[in-house]
C-alpha cells in the first residue's frame, strides 16, 4: 500500500494582479460612461488637458468666457468693468470657476486672472476637459 503525503502549500502572500485587473476594468467602465462637464445654457467648447480632474466644489461662482469673448457671470453677460465690481464684492474665500472656450482668444482669459489677482481672489479652478 502505497502512502499518499498531503503537501501543505502555505500562503505567505497574496496574488492582487487579478484584483488590480478587475479594478482597472470598472474604473474604465465608469470613466467611459461618467460625465464631467455640465456646460448648462452658454455654449462653450472647453480647452483639452492630460491631467484634469473634477473637484466638488460648494458655494461657487462661474465666469465664462465664450469663443466671441464675450464675459458671463453665473450665466448673466457683464462687461470687464461689470466683471471686476461684482467679482470684488465676493468673499475671497469664495471658489470662482473659470470656464473659457477653447476658440476664445487668449487675452480674454488672462483678463479674467489679472482681475482675479488684483482682487487676491485665490479660490481658482479652471475647467478643462479631458483628453
Amino acid at each position: 500500500m502505497a502512502k499518499c503525503k498531503k503537501i501543505r502549500k502555505r500562503f505567505d502572500d497574496i496574488n492582487v494582479i487579478p484584483f488590480i485587473d478587475i479594478m482597472l476594468v470598472l474604473l474604465v467602465m465608469v470613466l467611459t460612461t461618467a460625465t464631467f462637464v455640465n456646460q448648462g445654457i452658454i455654449p462653450i467648447e472647453l480647452p483639452s488637458a492630460k491631467a484634469s480632474s473634477k473637484e466638488d466644489v460648494k458655494k461657487e461662482v462661474t465666469v465664462y468666457v465664450n469663443a466671441k469673448g464675450e464675459l458671463f457671470l453665473a450665466k448673466e453677460k457683464v462687461d470687464i468693468k461689470t466683471l471686476e465690481e461684482k467679482l470684488s464684492k465676493l468673499s475671497k474665500d469664495q471658489t470662482v470657476v473659470l470656464r473659457s472656450d477653447k476658440e476664445s482668444r487668449f487675452q480674454d482669459f488672462v483678463t479674467v486672472m489679472d482681475i482675479l489677482k488684483r482682487l487676491n481672489h485665490e479660490q481658482l479652478y479652471i475647467v478643462t476637459k479631458e483628453n
